[in-house]
């Protein structure tokens, strides 16, 4: 065998152990999402180590069904195993402490759970996606249904709930000395999904007032059972809204558009009708990804997920609006800062705020 076909064999061989664990971490996920959909997690939590048969009576679920999914579990190391026993219908199996926050508490920074309701939604909308890229239409938001919608909602709002006030507005010592000093506000929050980015700026200062709006009815649909379940509803209002077309009003002292920037259509149109909503002197707080600056191949993980996002998703949503620019997920920073410019910023700074996915921009005049 030669050197070169040593070689070609060494990356074939690399590149199917890697799919081999990309195979395995989907269909576990997969696995996870049953548990989430079925309760599974909220009955082992709730009633500590549990049996299959105890199990199914909780989760309302069939006896084997409950003992294969148990012991898959176990098998992946997600559960551990509290009473071994040979006997599979008296094992018992039990949620650590630690995983426990991570699949049932939505606003810990360590809440993971979000992730298998997407690679569900992106599963399922394939199809469109593959006919999308044979006729160059796109794939409207929409269609990729409530688990996509789940999955983008909780993966961002524990960044909402715990970072927003105490560490992402430091950055912006102007504004948070208005709010510290408990002098109203009006905030506006664009491109706002189901809302917790206003229900998280809303919870932390009860002067404020928010309005967030969105395309997706959906989205602002559930943002509204959100606000009301969280207790802000009197001083947060969704709107299904286009940012161009809706953005009348003025004086607003804050502007935020989170992870959003790169579905625009028209993002600069987007920019220049937000910069003439806000009052004088006052930011836009833009968070989008925190990719290279330059296309890299290979990409590191960070990378890797934009891209990813970009092929299944975010380009044929785009595409679906008849777009001014199509970006897809990969937006880098000077295209941001091209953008800011061209919609009559004057002044564009990144800001330092540590996040392992997004970077963050103040954009003022």
């Amino acid at each position: 065998m030669t050197i070169a076909t040593e070689s070609a064999t060494s990356r074939r061989d690399a590149l199917g152990e890697r799919l081999f664990a990309s195979l395995l971490g989907g269909m576990e996920l997969l696995a996870v999402q049953l548990g989430i959909r079925l309760g599974l997690y909220t009955a082992l939590r709730d009633n500590g180590a549990t049996t299959a048969g105890a199990l199914a009576v909780t989760a309302g679920i069939d006896q084997r069904y409950a003992q294969e999914w148990l012991e898959q579990h176990a098998v992946t190391g997600i559960l551990e195993v509290a009473v071994e026993c040979d006997d599979p219908a008296e094992r018992a199996y039990a949620l650590p402490t630690g995983h426990a926050e991570a699949l049932l508490d939505p606003d810990s920074p360590g809440y993971a759970a979000a992730m298998a309701p997407g690679l569900v939604g992106l599963a399922k909308t394939l199809d469109a996606v593959a006919a999308a890229y044979r006729t160059g239409a796109g794939v409207a938001y929409e269609r990729y249904g409530a688990e996509v919608r789940d999955c983008i909602a909780g993966l961002n709002r524990p960044m909402f709930a715990n970072d927003l006030a105490k560490e992402w507005l430091a950055c912006l010592p102007d504004l948070q000395a208005r709010l510290l000093a408990g002098t109203p506000a009006r905030v506006l929050d664009v491109a706002c999904g189901t809302g917790w980015s206003a229900i998280s700026f809303a919870r932390a200062y009860p002067q404020v007032t928010v309005t967030g709006i969105d395309l997706d009815t959906a989205s602002i649909d559930q943002a509204r059972c959100n606000a009301a379940e969280s207790g802000v509803a009197d001083r947060v209002r969704f709107e299904t809204a286009d940012a161009i077309t809706a953005v009348t009003e003025g004086g607003y002292h804050l502007a935020m558009l989170f992870e959003a920037l790169h579905d625009m259509g028209d993002p600069v149109g987007v920019l220049r009708q937000v910069r003439s909503a806000l009052a004088g002197g006052a930011p836009l707080l833009v968070a989008d990804e925190r990719v290279a600056d330059t296309f890299t191949a290979p990409g590191d993980e960070v990378e890797r997920l934009n891209y990813a996002w970009s092929v299944l998703h975010c380009l044929p949503a785009t595409r679906a609006t008849s777009p001014v620019i199509a970006n897809g997920t990969v937006l880098r920073s000077p295209t941001v800062r091209q953008w800011a410019g061209e919609a009559g910023f004057s002044r564009v700074e990144e800001l330092p705020i540590a996040n392992d996915f997004w970077r963050f921009y103040r954009l003022e005049d």
